[in-house]
């Protein structure tokens, strides 16, 4: 008979029984880590439901006072050039200001200004909520002084034709469309000057969009 291998026997034996012990280890773990999220969720439940109710709260309130704020817009206030440049028409919200030069002087003979509440200062360095100009500069002028910012890429551009006035083709040129400041900038033929239409900040281009743009026309 041949002798028995006991080593032999002792390692087959061992294997299995690493794996009983870490595999009980594993389920104790497991137990443990779910009996604690248990626990939390338990001892901290009035808690998380609070926070999840005041999360909701808040969301709702942001959502009504936008509502709010959409709504005292309406209805537009009306701008209207003279005949001599365009007879310009701009409607904008309610709740902005407007301070226009329409001299007919200088290069720009009618120089707007718009922004919620009061008008700040021409001089303040203000990013306006949208701004008017008839520049007595030809569209081609004026189209030419962004070219390097659209090769640089700091302005893109695209053709732009009013929605309220046919045959008339222009530019709509976006991003840096003046230092430092980011925003939309339209510009329109008229003879031989040009009219320019433009929001200086981010916050303002949906009422640029949906309010300014839908409701802008002019006499070519």
């Amino acid at each position: 008979m041949k002798p028995v291998d006991q080593k032999g026997a002792i390692n087959v034996l061992l294997i299995p029984l690493i794996v009983i012990v870490l595999a009980f280890f594993g389920a104790l773990a497991f137990g443990f880590w779910a009996y604690s999220g248990r626990q939390d969720y338990k001892n901290n439940v009035d808690e998380k439901i609070a926070t999840a109710v005041d999360v909701a709260e808040k969301q709702t309130a942001t959502e009504k006072d936008n509502e709010f704020i959409e709504r005292e817009k309406q209805p537009l206030k009306e701008y209207q050039g003279p005949s001599s440049l365009g007879t310009i028409i701009i409607k904008y919200p309610k709740t902005w200001s407007a301070y226009v030069n329409d001299s007919g002087k200088g290069s720009a003979p009618l120089d707007g200004y718009f922004y919620p509440g009061v008008v700040p200062g021409v001089d303040t360095g203000a990013s306006y909520a949208l701004r008017l100009q008839v520049s007595e500069k030809t569209f081609s002028d004026e189209a030419k002084a962004y070219d390097n910012d659209v090769k640089q890429g700091k302005v893109s551009s695209q053709p732009y034709q009013p929605v309220n006035v046919k045959n008339v083709v222009g530019l709509r040129l976006t991003g840096e469309i003046e230092k430092g400041k980011q925003g939309i900038m339209i510009l329109l033929p008229l003879r031989d000057k040009t009219i320019k239409l433009w929001t200086e900040a981010p916050q303002f281009e949906q009422d640029f969009d949906t309010n300014i743009l839908p409701n802008f026309s002019f006499t070519p």
